[in-house]
């Protein structure tokens, strides 16, 4: 008993020391200004800021192809605002309240995605009845707000979208001067809980199917990526709400719009306050990322081997930190999602529908760069190389990456102790649906400290594929632990157990 008693005191008093670091960072990194709007609430921004200072390349087809400028930037497109709140039906019309449900201003989140290194974010609140008009008559002009406050954080518009179907994805808008408009007829045409008594016609695969089709016609095209897919799935290899046969439809009906779902869910400081990492409560993660991606051959490379570009991400899915009850960290704080691409909205969004993305948790590492070399051709994460089978068709495989140099928001300073290099075969489309397997998919050469080289402050890692007569992907993930394949989690730290993932690369073999 008195262990408990003084583990809970430990446990409240390490609570205390981040809550009132949480103060000073508002305080630090926003300025007065800014901290006090984040202190209160927003009250009606002026229309004129609707017409803010345009970025180049606001307008997501801007430039498109260019790699001018292009750096890898630290984002997360899944973050909770007071916006997530609660309806009261009993009332014509109906009444909606702040903060139910996630709690902090849409400029508090802005503040704290630039403390802890993030240059964009997205706000994704929770739909309900009528809630298209609550986006657009009360957090629009709040999200114009917090863009002034804070604009080193690029601020996309969007929302959790209560799917057809399936569990919650994000719908993120492009950046131009009718995203709100365009935000509000997605919503309020398909979002299955927007209307109100509740359409059950709404709910159906046939549904989202149509949405995602109206979406890819639209000449400012938003991307969808599924949330925390596995969270209700009741085993290893069972699924819940959200299915392979859905996944494959969709994208098949959008793939330039239905591009991936989070590997790393949000909610990762569960177990700091005694609950499930990701709010996994039935089947948990492995290493803090969702089953469809962290078992290798798993559902993930059973859609790669098909030859999709189909994506992962990292999120916080913030809604009350853990410091103040809850179960997660700020934006950035833990996870955090890198697209290679301009500081500019078009070009975010170019990287994520192309998949030059990596992602980390505890900011294990601060750079990677995953490249395949061969007959001349180089290619990078999300890209293809195409080689003749008549040629030597070695593929040389170089992975470089950064490790942090100081401490993470922790005040711990993470070591990579493992890379693990993982390649399977493209072999086409599957005559099955809900087929969850690439029987062709292995680690193909695990890296420890002895195998990488050091130029600087960067990690070097070559390895050659060698006669490489089929298409190909390679990917890469690297990890903290000693785990040779990520466990199931427990209770343990997140902290404790950081991994990083690469998006593929493609060979295309002709």
């Amino acid at each position: 008993m008195i262990e408990e008693r003084l583990s809970r005191e430990r446990q409240a008093s390490r609570r205390d020391r981040a809550g009132a670091a949480v103060t000073a960072q508002l305080v630090k990194y926003a300025g007065v200004g800014a901290t006090l709007a984040a202190a209160s609430p927003l009250v009606g921004a002026s229309a004129a800021w609707a017409d803010e200072d345009r970025r180049p390349g606001s307008d997501d087809k801007d430039d498109r192809g260019n790699s001018k400028n292009r750096a890898w930037r630290a984002g997360d497109h899944h973050i909770h605002s007071e916006y997530s709140g609660e309806f009261d039906t009993t009332k014509s019309p109906i009444v909606f309240h702040k903060g139910a449900d996630a709690v902090y201003p849409i400029v508090t989140n802005a503040i704290m995605a630039k403390n802890f290194g993030l240059t964009w974010a997205m706000c994704t609140d929770h739909g309900g009845p009528t809630h298209s008009k609550v986006n657009i008559e009360q957090a629009y002009p709040d999200l114009l707000r917090s863009r002034k406050l804070v604009p080193e954080v690029l601020q996309f518009w969007g929302m959790e979208f209560d799917a057809p179907s399936l569990d919650h994805h994000t719908l993120m808008i492009p950046r131009h001067d009718d995203e709100a408009k365009q935000l509000f007829e997605l919503e309020s045409r398909f979002a299955k809980y927007d209307a109100f008594p509740t359409d059950p016609a709404r709910d159906t695969e046939a549904k989202m199917v149509e949405f995602l089709k109206v979406a890819r016609g639209m000449p400012h095209k938003p991307l969808v990526i599924a949330h925390h897919a596995s969270r209700s799935a009741p085993g290893l290899g069972v699924y819940g709400q959200d299915t392979p046969r859905e996944f494959r439809n969709g994208n098949n009906a959008a793939p330039d719009v239905y591009i991936g779902f989070e590997g790393a869910p949000g909610h990762q400081a569960g177990p700091l306050n005694g609950g499930k990492r990701g709010g996994y409560g039935n089947h948990p993660t492995y290493g803090g990322f969702d089953q469809m991606t962290a078992r290798v051959g798993g559902l993930w490379d059973s859609l790669l081997g098909e030859g999709r570009r189909w994506w992962i991400t990292a999120t916080s899915d913030s809604h009350v930190h853990w410091t103040r009850g809850g179960a997660d960290f700020w934006p950035g704080e833990y996870s955090k999602t890198y697209v290679h691409a301009r500081q500019d909205y078009g070009d975010i969004m170019d990287g994520l529908r192309n998949g030059r993305i990596w992602v980390t948790t505890g900011d294990l590492i601060r750079s990677l760069d995953v490249t395949a070399t061969s007959q001349g051709k180089t290619a990078e994460v999300g890209q293809t190389i195409t080689v003749s089978r008549r040629s030597r068709t070695d593929v040389e495989i170089e992975i470089t990456f950064r490790p942090l140099g100081g401490v993470n928001a922790n005040g711990d300073r993470p070591e990579v102790r493992r890379v693990d290099l993982i390649v399977g075969q493209i072999t086409g489309p599957s005559a099955n649906l809900d087929a969850d397997t690439n029987p062709t998919t292995t680690v193909a050469a695990r890296f420890g400290p002895r195998d990488w080289r050091r130029h600087g402050d960067t990690y070097v890692i070559r390895h050659t594929l060698r006669n490489v007569e089929a298409d190909t992907y390679a990917r890469v993930r690297g990890t903290s632990t000693d785990e040779a394949e990520p466990l199931a989690d427990g209770l343990e730290s997140p902290w404790e157990d950081l991994w990083f993932y690469s998006n593929p690369v493609f060979v295309h073999v002709r």
